[in-house]
């Protein structure tokens, strides 16, 4: 069996899987296959390898996005781009997810965006968070929403053009995959380096 995650992008009015897409997936993916639905936005689908690469084409050919499935860094998690594709950043977000999305990690690595100060994407509940105030972007790091302490990220960055916050978010992805411990916390990551040790290797 294989297990990989399907996406179907993002644009202005967020992640929407249309009709069709889900019935190609539930037509092809045979008898056995489970499909999970998943807290980043994701499909996970667990099917036979043998038809997988057949499968993949389809889907893909059909504007779905597939992605490893397990400890690597997921999809990037949008908002709804309400304020508009321009203002809110699509093409930038899109771009960020291109560049980071599927890169094996000691942990799953979860990583939010959001369009404006609102963050209904919520970027502080995630690994990493970006969020555009206006031309600039805020980068927080450590949010941990699965404890009976959860916590918010901190601010990481603040007023970054859009090239800076990729370079960093890139940075801070590289510095946590050789220095991380296997199935180690991205939020536990930060406590043991240190805040200021990661902004000094990443951010300066």
């Amino acid at each position: 069996m294989v297990k990989f995650a399907i996406t179907p992008g993002f644009e202005v009015g967020g992640t929407i899987f249309k009709p069709e897409q889900l019935a190609l997936l539930g037509s092809i993916i045979g008898e056995k296959a489970r499909i999970e639905l998943t807290n980043f936005k994701q499909l996970y689908v667990e099917m036979e390898e043998e038809s997988f690469e057949e499968v993949k084409k389809k889907l893909t050919e059909k504007g779905l996005e597939i992605y490893p499935a397990g400890f690597v860094t997921k999809s990037l998690i949008t908002c709804n781009f309400c304020r508009g594709a321009e203002d809110a950043g699509v093409e930038i977000a899109q771009k960020l997810n291109r560049v980071i999305a599927g890169i094996t990690m000691p942990s799953p690595l979860r990583i939010g965006y959001a369009g404006c100060a609102l963050g209904t994407s919520e970027p502080l509940l995630k690994d990493i968070g970006v969020v555009k105030m206006r031309d600039n972007f805020d980068i927080y790091i450590g949010g941990e929403p699965k404890s009976i302490k959860p916590a918010f990220a901190q601010l990481f960055v603040a007023g970054v053009d859009a090239e800076r916050m990729m370079n960093i978010v890139q940075r801070l992805i590289a510095y946590f995959q050789t220095n991380g411990k296997n199935k180690e916390k991205f939020s536990r990551f930060i406590g043991r380096i240190s805040m200021e040790e990661l902004r000094n290797a990443v951010a300066s």
